[in-house]
């Protein structure tokens, strides 16, 4: 069943690899089979040669490839590249196929809505075009016909974070044509349909270059693609020329050189593909090479970029479809522990593999590996993974490849995408449809721009959508089977990935022993959701033989997994388990539901199902034996949940709730209350198993409950249970009420002796001291509903009134109850007469409950006793609840109208009196609303109350306007009055001096403390009081002043130190002696000579070069400034690719071209006998126009005020129109603080270049 350790030596080696998720290539990828025995020397002489023998171009330099035919090297059969172990069908009678291949859905397909919205929203609405290219890395560009570039998220929004270009360009320049992101996302090329392309930054949009001259004009842009050096890229035009792209920046601008590294004259190439390799892989000695695959329309081309331009490989096609497209394709993979690049081509429907790697000798081998032959002609090839290839066939299918194995694995249509062509740009419409119609005729079928892959992800272009595609990992692949109901190919599945035989695994341990426990565990899980399905569908109805045909169809599945996979406990468990249960559910349910008695053998079975249960639930084997421990508490759930299963396998419409609960208590309800006794003897600490005990024993109150077929011995069975487990002193169950209560007035049949039963256990219950089931269970309302069911049956109804009262759950229902009695029939008048004394006896109570149904109660059954009813309450609160009731009109709208209740004034007038007392908020409104009450009542109550506002609209409604307005007038007056009290105007003028306080602090930073004083001193309130209510604010402003002074005078003396120490640098560096670099003049190149009879003056400046005077002078690049004449070097200010005759004067303030000093010498005779050496003068050092300029500039910007200047300015609120100190301040203001200069400058001084 498994694989010898020999034939797995490469798998084993490979999997320790942990390589960024590169899978080994197994056994397989270089045709080894795999045999039982090894092979003797003499059957190896005796082998054909294999003609699939990879063959090594050992120096790729002098080798020419070119006539290399493409079909000399057969491709292998499907069947002998899966020439596994065959040990395992030596097992002749197998139910499962272990070694049938099972793939299941490999890829997952995604739509991008968020983007796919955005393009279609863009196109409608800002005429952005259709889209017609896509390119994917940490972001998505998608380009369209109108000449943008739509650049969206990665993340669940997928929003538009940029939008590059306009559509003004984009009539310029035509359509994007081709898209490129390189390694680190930080640029963007765009290629066009006119020819052109554009650099952007896509950090911010910035455009950052425009590039119109790198290929002839007239071509468009079929490709453009960045290598992984940062300032390399390749493009690839509609003339079939490839040119390589080097950006520069020189001097701040950006550069663009171009070198053409492929003519179209010579063949022309429709694609290209630079290898890519990843982070992981950057030292990688074949990514120095920058390799750049090239596909013509007749061969294949290798070549290096790096370090110089050299063809490695040329490979022809040999006869191909002329319409047919070439593709290529790079993936770096794991070949005998080594990992390098190999680059898949085609064109066709044959595929072709070629590995690159250098020895360790440093010599770089090609190797060609065995080709893949399809039955369909390819328009596009991508690499999912270093062993899954996804392919696109020209009818739009896409057709997922395992290359070691060439085992195609899936196959997805993906013609509802509506994929984008590039059959445009390779016509170069856009430029006038100057190309070859070669290459016409291949572009019909180009998708290049449509396809682009990144990271394990392959994304798909449509016209109106953006697809993805991923590969599933293998529990999804599992799980995608079974939401079909596949069980089968989903075992088959599972089985391969236990194997390592499974094609294309993501997210699977690469350890064997960590692979096979996972995967067995989820098959394990797939078994047993195969057993529930295979339950679900046995057959209802026919003979037993049918059904027995059905479980000896399903078990052998089941058993023959189980021990392949060593776990024979699940065949004792669940497939006994379960076969047992259906068979005798099947054969006892439909007698007991229709009614019918049972036979003996019906009997026997049912029997058995009870001591089944009871085995299983009490952890013993059946019949004989133990359950192993660890698999006790599995057995038990399984069990229970069978049990409380809501419906049957493929129940019908008509069937009730719980039937095997149901069926149980049928066949013999006793027998079975005592299973369940048993088995909740042995649920102590087992919290599960609690819940389910709880289950069971609300499903077995519903079930007597909603069936009336069950007898009153029946559920005094179940009475008797309940009592039993009620009165443990460890009982955890809760009872349901309601249902509880339901099953006792359903059944009235009860025998003195079962009634007489629970009395004695609620009783017992009752008595006992720490009786914990009273208080946390209050067994008392059961004692309640006991009571009322014996009251009912001797017809006293005024008793259970009582009965409801002391109930704490069920005083709500007693309203209700009342109401019953009263008025509907079968009630003799003197049942009804106790009751109605009853309620009214308990009328406070009633009100106390819920005053509104107590009003409802009264309206309708005791409307001539509301009187008695108000005095009986004795309690103004509870009067005033249930008048506020009984006379609220919504509430008399509501009622039946045949109720008449006839209330008297007196009654209206108490409520307005007790809405005085207990909500004075709503009189007004009451007073609006009703109009039974008397007007001069009502308003004596009001004035009692003093409620001015209600007393004013009943003097009002009464036609006394004059009395309304004096009511309204005094109260007013009474309110001004308090505000002009000595003691809240003393409290006002406080809180007044407290606010003028504050604003006077915040004032104080902001306006010049004398104006302050002023102001405060000719206020009124301060005017006449004492200076010392201000004396807080005058020493705040006193210490805001001292803070503020030694803050300046600090920061004056920082100022000071670092101009000292600036000053002395700049002097040092000004004073400093210059050596010039060659003794020379940088323009007549003549040397200088110290012995001469005419004088001659010599310039040299800071950057080392030297000139004679009258040199500089001719070439006019000195300045006649005031003091002196400034010059500049001539040889700096010509690199810098200007004419000194052409620049201004101001170009003295270009420093880098002008020395920091200027040095004259001057060489004299001094006559031939006295002298006999010349001597070399030094001038004094001077400063230029433009260094004094500047000097000035600095020692004004660091001069600091001093206190007498910033005195006065603070005794200004405004400042002057001049400013008050040496440093600029802004138009407008005088101010220091608003000056924009006046900073506190605590940075470290400059350094100077010595």
């Amino acid at each position: 069943m498994t694989e010898s350790p020999d034939s797995r030596s490469l798998v084993s080696a490979s999997s320790q690899l942990n390589l960024m998720e590169i899978e080994a290539i197994d056994d397989k990828e270089f045709d080894i089979p795999q045999v039982d025995t090894p092979p003797t020397l003499e059957s190896i002489l005796n082998e054909p040669e294999d003609e699939d023998e990879p063959f090594i171009l050992e120096d790729t330099c002098l080798l020419n490839t070119e006539n290399i035919d493409a079909h000399s090297c057969e491709t292998s059969s499907l069947a002998s590249s899966d020439s596994g172990d065959r040990t395992h069908l030596k097992r002749r009678r197998k139910a499962v196929e272990t070694n049938a291949t099972v793939h299941g859905s490999v890829l997952r397909r995604n739509v991008l809505k968020g983007i796919s919205a955005q393009i279609v929203s863009a196109a409608d609405k800002v005429d952005a075009g259709l889209p017609t290219a896509v390119t994917v890395s940490n972001v998505i560009a998608v380009g369209t016909s109108h000449g943008l570039a739509l650049v969206f998220g990665k993340d669940q929004n997928q929003a538009l974070r940029l939008c590059l270009g306009t559509t003004a360009t984009g009539a310029e320049y035509g359509a994007v044509s081709a898209l490129s992101i390189n390694h680190d996302c930080t640029r963007l090329l765009c290629g066009f349909a006119k020819g052109q392309i554009t650099m952007w930054d896509l950090a911010n949009g910035k455009l950052l270059r425009t590039i119109t001259d790198a290929h002839p004009p007239g071509t468009a842009i079929l490709h453009v693609k960045f290598t992984d050096h940062p300032a390399l890229a390749v493009c690839n035009d509609s003339g079939g020329s490839v040119f390589e792209l080097s950006f520069r920046r020189v001097m701040g601008m950006r550069t663009c050189e171009s070198r053409c590294l492929f003519s179209g004259s010579k063949g022309e190439v429709c694609c290209v593909e630079p290898l890519h390799a990843g982070p992981e892989l950057k030292d990688h000695p074949i990514t120095h090479y920058s390799l750049l695959a090239m596909a013509s329309l007749t061969k294949i081309l290798l070549i290096g970029l790096k370090p110089s331009l050299k063809v490695w490989l040329t490979f022809p096609y040999g006869k191909t479809d002329p319409a047919s497209v070439p593709l290529l394709a790079w993936q770096f993979v794991a070949v005998q522990k080594t990992i390098n690049p190999v680059l898949a081509f085609c064109r066709g429907d044959t595929i072709h593999f070629l590995l690159v790697k250098k020895d360790e000798s440093g010599i770089i081998h090609v190797i060609k590996h065995r080709q893949l032959q399809l039955s369909c002609d390819l328009i596009s090839l991508s690499w999912i993974n270093p062993r899954t290839l996804v392919l696109m066939d020209s009818t739009e299918k896409l057709r997922v490849v395992d290359r070691p194995s060439q085992e195609e694995l899936e196959t997805v249509d993906m013609a509802e995408l509506q994929l984008v062509y590039n059959s445009s740009h390779f016509k170069s419409l856009a430029t006038g449809g100057n190309v070859s119609q070669a290459l016409a005729l291949v572009g019909e079928k180009t998708c290049y721009q449509s396809v682009c892959s990144y990271a394990g992800q392959i994304m798909y272009l449509g016209t109106k959508s953006v697809h993805i595609m991923t590969l599933r990992n293998w529990r999804e692949r599992v799980d995608h089977l079974l939401k079909q109901e596949k069980f089968m190919e989903a075992l088959s599945l599972a089985w391969s990935l236990h194997e390592g035989t499974a094609k294309a695994v993501l997210g699977l341990f690469a350890d064997p022993a960590k692979r096979k426990g996972v995967v067995a565990d989820k098959m394990v899980e797939i078994l047993l959701q195969y057993v529930d399905r295979s339950l679900k569908k046995c057959p209802e109805q026919g003979k037993i033989q049918v059904m027995e045909q059905h479980f000896q169809d399903m078990v052998p599945v089941m058993v023959d997994y189980c021990l392949l996979l060593q776990r024979t406990q699940i065949i004792k468990i669940n497939c006994f388990f379960f076969l047992v249960f259906q068979k005798l559910f099947q054969a006892i349910g439909p007698p007991l539901h229709e009614g019918k008695p049972l036979t003996d053998e019906h009997v026997v079975m049912g029997n058995k199902l009870l001591v089944y249960i009871s085995c299983c639930l009490a952890g013993r084997a059946y019949p004989l034996g133990d359950i192993p421990e660890d698999l006790v508490p599995q057995v038990k759930n399984q069990v229970f949940e069978f049990l409380i299963r809501l419906h049957s396998v493929e129940a019908a419409q008509e069937e009730e709730v719980y039937p095997y609960i149901r069926t149980l208590l049928h066949f013999d309800t006793r027998e079975f209350l005592n299973v369940l006794a048993l088995t909740f003897e042995d649920f102590k600490n087992d919290k599960q198993a609690l819940e389910y005990q709880q289950r069971i024993v609300d499903i077995l109150l519903k079930v007597m409950v909603d069936n009336s077929d069950f007898t009153p011995s029946q559920v005094g069975c179940l009475f008797t249970f309940l009592a039993r487990q009620l009165a443990k002193p460890d009982n955890t169950l809760f009872v349901n009420r309601k249902l509880f209560d339901q099953v006792m007035v359903d059944n009235s049949d009860f025998t003195p002796s079962q009634v007489g039963c629970l009395f004695t256990f609620l009783a017992r219950q009752l008595a006992k001291p720490d009786n914990t089931l009273f208080v946390n269970r209050d067994l008392t309302n059961f004692v309640y509903q006991i009571c009322e069911f014996m009251y009912d049956k001797k017809h006293l109804y005024n008793k259970i009134v009582d009965c409801y009262l002391k109930d704490p759950l069920r005083k709500e229902e007693l309203f209700n109850y009342i109401h019953n009695i009263l008025s509907m029939p079968g009630y003799s008048s003197e049942e009804k007469q106790l009751v109605w004394v009853k309620a009214l006896q308990h009328i406070k109570d009633l009100v106390s409950i819920s005053s509104p149904k107590t009003a409802e109660l009264v309206a309708v059954h005791f409307a001539d006793e509301v009187q008695s009813i108000i005095t009986s309450l004795q309690d103004d609160y509870l009067a005033f609840q249930f008048l506020k009731c009984l006379l609220n009109p919504s509430f008399r709208e509501g009622l039946n109208p045949q109720t008449i209740l006839r209330l008297g004034p007196d009654l209206h007038e108490l409520l307005v009196d007790l809405l005085c007392q207990f909500s004075p908020q709503q009189v007004t409104a009451f007073l609006k609303t009703s109009q039974d009450y008397r007007l001069e009542e009502a308003i004596q109550i009001t004035e009692k109350h003093k409620l001015h506002e209600a007393a004013a609209y009943l003097l009002e409604k009464k036609g006394n306007v004059q009395g309304a307005f004096e009511v309204l007038l005094q109260a007013y007056q009474s309110l001004v009055w308090k505000l002009h009290c000595p003691e809240v105007q003393s409290a006002r003028e406080r809180a007044l001096k407290e606010l003028t306080m504050k604003v006077l602090n915040s004032m104080s930073s902001f306006i010049a403390p004398p104006a302050i004083i002023q102001r405060i001193l000719q206020d009124p309130v301060y005017g006449k009081g004492k200076l010392a209510e201000i004396q807080g604010l005058i020493l705040g402003m006193l210490e805001t002043f001292n803070y503020e002074q030694t803050l300046l005078e600090t920061t004056t003396n920082l100022l000071n130190s670092d101009l000292h120490w600036s000053l002395s640098h700049l002097r040092k560096a000004v004073s400093r002696g210059l050596h010039p670099r060659q003794y020379h003049c940088n323009i007549c190149l003549q040397q200088y000579k110290r012995w001469q009879e005419s004088e001659e003056e010599i310039i040299i400046f800071s950057c080392g070069h030297l000139y004679h005077c009258q040199c500089l002078q001719r070439k006019e690049v000195g300045v006649l400034s005031e003091r002196q004449y400034s010059w500049s070097c001539y040889k700096c200010t010509s690199n810098q690719g200007s004419r000194p005759a052409d620049r201004p004067s101001a170009e003295s303030s270009r420093s880098r071209s002008t020395s920091l000093a200027q040095t004259k010498v001057t060489s004299a005779h001094r006559g031939i006998v006295t002298e006999a050496h010349g001597r070399k003068m030094l001038t004094e050092a001077t400063l230029d126009a433009q260094q004094t300029q500047a000097w000035d500039h600095f020692r004004t910007l660091y001069r600091g005020p001093s206190r007498l200047a910033v005195l006065t300015e603070l005794t200004h609120s405004h400042g002057n129109e001049r400013a008050g100190f040496s440093n600029p301040v802004h138009p407008g203001t005088g101010s220091i603080y608003h000056s924009e200069n006046f900073q506190l400058k605590l940075s470290p001084p400059p350094l100077v270049e010595e």
